[in-house]
């Protein structure tokens, strides 16, 4: 099982080349179901590998000219505000029992992986769902507003479960900005860079770290990065996106049903 878990690193950084995200749907489930670690640990641990791999992802397309850092500050700094939320005020004051009566049990490891579970589904059916391209947009016909609050959104849920959100952060970028795929996947890896590496530093005294392992893992997922980075040069990462979206689909039902109906069995 370990080394599926291993040879699932490389997976998880080709996925983040090709798409821009998506890195921690992966990760999330492989530290929890393969290799034993709660729910808090596991997203802390995704928020290190994530963040390490997107910001070794970032250095090629920086030098391909294809990170917009405008946007990305712009769209990072609500983002960094919503991380530090989400890891320093809410997540260390989750009680262990979420719920704990009417013969209802919910844990805050449960808790955890059920909301991560349901952002799974949110995430699948957005790249299931093809995302138009729009026309360019001015800067003036920008909505600021949203674009920042889309920014705190995502920062918020990238402190909370560990997930880079680069679901939310590239149809955001296409929609919002009208920015084109390859640059929206570049500057969506910026963005998670910054924000997964905060999330990680911001708890770094809360969860143990063993980082041989961390480092092996993130060493296979960085060169799953540069494949896939190379494969998106000749491929279009929005004809895959379907395909992952149905393997997350599939992911998050699992945990879903593992959870809540196999928790006693599985």
């Amino acid at each position: 099982m370990e080394i599926i878990g291993y040879l699932s690193a490389i997976i998880i950084g080709l996925v983040m080349g090709l798409i821009g995200g998506g890195g921690s749907i992966l990760s999330v489930p492989i530290f929890v179901y393969i290799f034993g670690f709660d729910a808090v640990t596991a997203t802390a641990l995704s928020l290190f590998v994530v963040g390490i791999t997107s910001m070794v992802g970032s250095v090629g397309f920086i030098r391909q000219q294809l990170v917009d850092f405008r946007t990305a500050l712009i769209f990072g700094i609500p983002s960094i505000l919503g991380v530090l939320f989400s890891r320093r005020l809410v997540l260390p004051h989750l009680p262990h029992y979420i719920i704990h009566r009417w013969g209802i049990t919910l844990t805050k490891d449960m808790f955890l992986l059920l909301l991560f579970s349901i952002l799974m589904l949110i995430a699948s059916f957005r790249m299931i769902r093809k995302i138009e391209r729009p026309k360019v947009r001015k800067d003036d016909d920008i909505n600021y507003t949203i674009l920042i609050s889309q920014g705190l959104l995502v920062g918020i849920v990238t402190g909370l479960i560990g997930a880079g959100g680069g679901f939310l952060i590239v149809p955001a970028l296409v929609m919002l900005l009208g920015l084109e795929m390859k640059k929206a996947v570049a500057t969506s890896l910026f963005i998670i860079a910054m924000n997964s590496s905060l999330g990680f530093l911001s708890t770094m005294g809360m969860v143990e770290q063993d980082w041989r392992f961390l480092l092996i893992f993130s060493g296979l997922a960085i060169i799953g990065i540069f494949i896939g980075i190379a494969i998106s040069k000749r491929m279009d990462g929005r004809k895959l996106k379907p395909l992952f979206g149905w393997i997350v689909l599939g992911m998050g039902i699992f945990i879903i049903l593992k959870e809540i109906f196999f928790q006693q069995h599985f």
